[in-house]
């Protein structure tokens, strides 16, 4: 396992940290984590070198946070920095604060937590936090030594990163999402360096874009970029390198859902490193960056956070549907696949129009308008 300097923190993290949003599950339920299964990848995961471990309040509907209580057992906990976060949707008053961290230390089976962050902030949730002024609250359980270092994850426009990131003089990382089409989006590539400049350490999310970038079948403009490669890579490992590549990325969570993606990640991060791509190298990854922009029409990661919609409407599973058949062209292909896999009372039809979704997006994806456009492709209306 290669291992990158934690910002100015003074510790060295993996360059792989293991993000607990995506473990494989029961029946199709985010909720029942097969947990033999994720038990026996985060620990492989351990024992090959990785030392970083993310969950967070709403991950697998509540359900991440007790389990990594209990796969950090016997003896891994002392072997990793353990990350979590302030659920900001949820906080309504300064009480909000303990109520929310102490049910997370009990969840978690932890005294204390090495790297907590503000979950997703956006302009909204950051004036909430300036108005409850969490800040004494925060320094304070550092104070106490049940926070270890302080941080934010991001999803709103580069300005109000900027913002968030020079109110506050104290913060050690930020969690960001980025990856090789995700340049110019949310924080981007600008926020990235600004971040490193002041000495944060960067945690990347969404490396693979909800895994999308991963997915088997490439978009055919995509797929002939990536066959001019002399590299020996998969394009999954294209576009984690691409990420290593850079000095200013700490550590690079993988949302791993399969025994075989902890292997291959694992695999992955042991050959990376800053510098080791070449200008030609990058010149790839840029011209992949333009052919991926112009194939997929909904920036949707699965994140899940738009989730349980009030009239139970599949808005992820109808995204990537419609994504999919966009991108490779096969309208026919997305019907049948709305049709049997999405029941009549979960599509996009069954829209009120209430905008809860929209309210929790990190993506700021116009979610109404969207299911629109996506039922009336997936049935043929258009």
């Amino acid at each position: 396992m290669e291992y990158r300097n934690f910002g100015k923190l003074g510790w060295r993290v993996s360059a792989l940290g293991f993000g607990t949003m995506r473990f494989p599950v029961i029946d199709g339920d985010s909720s029942q984590i097969d947990e033999p299964t994720a038990t026996k990848m985060v620990r492989d995961a351990i024992d090959s070198g990785v030392n970083y471990i993310d969950t967070a309040w709403g991950y697998h509907r509540e359900q991440s946070e007790p389990f990594v209580g209990r796969v950090l057992a016997d003896g891994y906990r002392e072997r990793v920095k353990l990350a979590t976060k302030m659920p900001s949707w949820l906080v309504k008053e300064a009480a909000d604060f303990d109520k929310h961290f102490n049910t997370q230390l009990e969840r978690l089976q932890t005294d204390y937590i090495d790297c907590y962050l503000l979950h997703a902030l956006n302009k909204r949730y950051w004036d909430n936090y300036l108005n409850l002024n969490i800040f004494d609250w925060l320094e304070r359980k550092k104070d106490e030594g049940k926070i270890r270092a302080l941080g934010f994850s991001f999803h709103d426009s580069y300005e109000v990163f900027e913002e968030i990131i020079n109110g506050y003089a104290h913060w050690d990382f930020c969690q960001i999402q980025y990856n090789y089409v995700d340049i110019e989006e949310q924080a981007g590539v600008k926020g990235l360096k600004l971040a490193a400049d002041k000495g944060l350490a960067v945690v990347i999310m969404e490396p693979l874009r909800g895994g999308g970038l991963a997915s088997p079948v490439l978009p055919p403009s995509v797929a002939e970029v990536f066959a001019r490669s002399e590299h020996p890579w998969s394009h999954i490992e294209w576009a984690l390198q691409w990420l290593w590549d850079q000095p200013e990325v700490s550590v690079v969570l993988s949302g791993m859902s399969t025994l075989e993606q902890v292997e291959q990640n694992i695999q992955f991060a042991s050959r990376s490193g800053v510098g080791k791509l070449r200008d030609l190298d990058r010149q790839l990854i840029s011209d992949a960056h333009q052919a991926m922009r112009a194939c997929s029409p909904i920036p949707c990661t699965k994140c899940e956070y738009c989730l349980p919609c009030p009239q139970g409407v599949r808005i992820p599973n109808i995204f990537a549907i419609y994504n999919d058949a966009m991108m490779f062209n096969l309208q026919a292909y997305g019907q049948r696949n709305y049709g049997f896999s999405v029941p009549k009372d979960g599509r996009a039809d069954q829209c009120i129009e209430c905008g809860a979704c929209e309210a929790l997006c990190p993506q700021q994806i116009e979610i109404i308008e969207s299911l629109k456009v996506a039922h009336k492709y997936l049935t043929g209306a258009i």
